[in-house]
């Protein structure tokens, strides 16, 4: 079976659980994947210049010999009446590339973000089964007529794809009054790159608290500056891409890093001694189950998180500390620092939670 992943993110950013599902996908079926790039499903806001101008996302993703990389043609405007002809008409070669492509064998159209691309898509290739992966509570992204018009076809593709999964509980709870077939995929970890399970480092050294990920409005800075406050002597590193603007006078122990490939964050994280996800609770960050905590935990260490999202499902979990407000910061970080795993529960933990494992739950066939 081959497949054709209609991507929410470009395969030179930095791996995520797309990137996870088709290399998981590649190995199950030994076949070629054909990784379609994301174009704008919104109209521009002049943070997307800005961030075109750093392109803070980009690592050195290798491209494999089994996946080919194509991007469409398109236009900012797909909120308004009418594009879906526009770029009908941009879309045509990409079609005609998706249909050779499906030709040759038995193959499964899958969904990483919601567009008017996806709709046509199915239509297109009725041979094809498709699946709809949803990662995100994509609409709470935009606004506007942008969300309006998003949500119409997020429906739509939940309505017409053969197959769909969900990253977190919420989300499955957002779309069970539509389908009941729905799968609850969690997020999880490459296990390649957490094994052998060795000692953490010890010795004299300034005491780490950092966080590795995207930093945008989704990010609690009134809790970061809370903490850095709090601890002064502490180190806090933030590694990630920057999509909003820091706030003023941030304290001086405060580190900002760059975003990396994912193997130099495995050793960046290895330097944490606790693993922060400070994330606001709202609508957006209701339905997040955040990559960064099974990394944190595969490596030993303890996490504080904010009481949002799928963090609520984990709130028993051995090694996670969750802080329900600014009051209880400092409590939390004593506790997380008193914490310590053993050896085979991080091999356990690490087993359990692999990627391979998660997908296997679904079925094509």
């Amino acid at each position: 079976m081959r497949l054709i992943y209609l991507a929410p993110l470009n395969w030179s950013s930095f791996a995520q659980r797309p990137h996870m599902f088709v290399r998981w996908f590649h190995e199950k079926y030994q076949s070629p994947v054909l990784w379609v790039n994301p174009y704008p499903t919104r109209f521009p806001s002049w943070g997307d210049f800005k961030r075109i101008a750093k392109s803070p996302d980009e690592c050195s993703t290798e491209v494999p010999d089994w996946l080919e990389i194509i991007s469409p043609k398109s236009l900012p405007i797909e909120p308004l009446v009418g594009s879906q002809l526009i770029h009908y008409f941009l879309w045509q070669n990409l079609i005609s590339q998706m249909r050779k492509f499906a030709t040759q064998e038995k193959t499964l159209l899958a969904i990483g973000k919601p567009s008017e691309l996806a709709l046509q898509s199915i239509a297109a290739l009725p041979d094809c089964s498709s699946f709809y992966d949803a990662m995100d509570d994509y609409p709470q992204f935009y606004s506007g007529l942008s969300r309006a018009a998003f949500v119409r076809r997020e429906q739509s593709v939940v309505k017409k794809a053969d197959y769909m999964a969900v990253s977190s509980s919420q989300l499955k709870a957002k779309w069970s009054h539509i389908r009941d077939d729905i799968n609850l995929v969690h997020n999880a970890l490459a296990s390649d790159l957490f094994l052998p399970v060795t000692p953490k480092a010890t010795g004299n050294r300034q005491i780490v608290l950092g966080y590795l990920g995207t930093i945008a409005q989704w990010y609690d800075w009134d809790w970061v500056l809370r903490l850095a406050e709090l601890f002064p002597s502490y180190i806090l590193r933030l590694v990630g891409p920057l999509y909003e603007s820091l706030p003023n006078n941030l304290p001086s122990n405060v580190e900002i890093l760059p975003a990396c490939d994912h193997a130099s964050a495995i050793n960046t994280m290895k330097q944490f001694d606790i693993g922060l996800i400070p994330f606001k609770k709202n609508k957006l960050t209701a339905s997040v189950d955040p990559i960064k905590f099974y990394e944190y935990r595969a490596l030993g260490i303890p996490v504080i998180a904010t009481d949002f999202g799928e963090m609520l499902e984990y709130q028993s979990q051995p090694g996670l500390f969750l802080s329900r407000s600014k009051s209880d910061i400092e409590a939390q970080v004593n506790a997380a620092l008193s914490y310590a795993d053993s050896l085979e529960s991080r091999e356990k933990f690490i087993a359990e939670n692999t990627w391979t494992r998660r997908f296997d739950l679904l079925r094509f066939e």
